[in-house]
């Protein structure tokens, strides 16, 4: 990544945890003053990532946007289900292709499957992200818990496999998730249960700036009784943000829980409305 987009990336997520801690009261120069910047280069900044002034995107953090999402964005999955999903088709915004581990080898808990890890730059703050020679297998993120947990957290899901810190490995695939570059599809490996990889199938199909409900997500895998079961897979879904779970919330419009901190879930939801929103107008 050039120098100049580390430091916007780092910029945009400091200013974004700032516009979510301060809440929709700040003003503009309370924002620019967390940031350390005058009030004009601030806004200019953030327009220019966002698309949207910090005071616009303020209203897209609070539970009435969340609410607004269900009420005029939600999406039906029964629908997307009927048209089928392709390894190959276009997915929320992102090329991806995908294949799972078989369910013997997810037993084995990846028993010597060689899995690969960063750190990386994103608007959301620092993501980690695994990968096998396969895909990728993890986004995480250490804004809330720290780098430390976060990557042992990761760990945690595949007990036995085989960890090399190596970045360069996985730059291509992670860059190109965050819009950085393009080098074609992003490959993803999932690594789950037979009953988690159905619900992250179902997840894949949510498109950006629109979000459904966990009863929905039962329904739209064949288990409508299964609410409380499909909710954690949701939560243990490892690749966050493209496998989108932050499109999932309750029925009453609330956001629910979040892996990665309730923050980074409305900083998601927020950043894809305001795409959606600009691309409806």
């Amino acid at each position: 990544m050039q120098d100049s987009q580390t430091y916007h990336y780092q910029v945009m997520a400091r200013a974004i945890e700032a516009v979510d801690q301060l809440g929709p009261k700040a003003s503009l120069e309370d924002l620019a003053r967390e940031i350390g910047m005058s009030p004009a280069h601030f806004q200019r900044l953030f327009t220019s990532w966002t698309g949207v002034s910090p005071k616009r995107y303020q209203q897209y953090l609070t539970l009435g946007h969340a609410k607004a999402l269900l009420s005029d964005h939600f999406t039906t999955l029964d629908t997307a289900l009927a048209t089928g999903l392709s390894g190959g088709g276009r997915l929320h915004d992102l090329f991806l292709r995908w294949e799972a581990m078989s369910p013997g080898d997810y037993a084995k808990g990846g028993e010597d499957l060689p899995i690969y890890w960063g750190w990386f730059d994103s608007p959301f703050g620092e993501a980690l992200g695994m990968g096998t020679d396969k895909g990728i297998c993890g986004i995480g993120f250490g804004a809330v818990h720290g780098q430390d947990h976060s990557v042992a957290d990761l760990k945690s899901r595949w007990p036995n496999a085989r960890y090399e810190e190596n970045p360069e490995k996985l730059r291509n695939w992670t860059e190109t998730a965050f819009g950085l570059q393009q080098v074609g599809e992003v490959p993803l490996y999932l690594i789950g249960t037979p009953l988690q990889i159905k619900v992250w199938e179902a997840l894949m199909r949510i498109p950006s700036g629109q979000v459904t409900t966990y009863s929905e997500l039962a329904g739209a895998i064949g288990k409508p009784r299964a609410v409380r079961a499909v909710g954690t897979a949701v939560g243990r879904n490892p690749i966050s943000y493209l496998i989108p779970c932050h499109r999932a919330l309750r029925k009453s419009g609330g956001l629910g829980g979040y892996h990665w901190g309730l923050p980074v879930k409305r900083a998601l939801l927020a950043w894809e409305g305001v795409r959606a929103d600009e691309n409806r107008a």
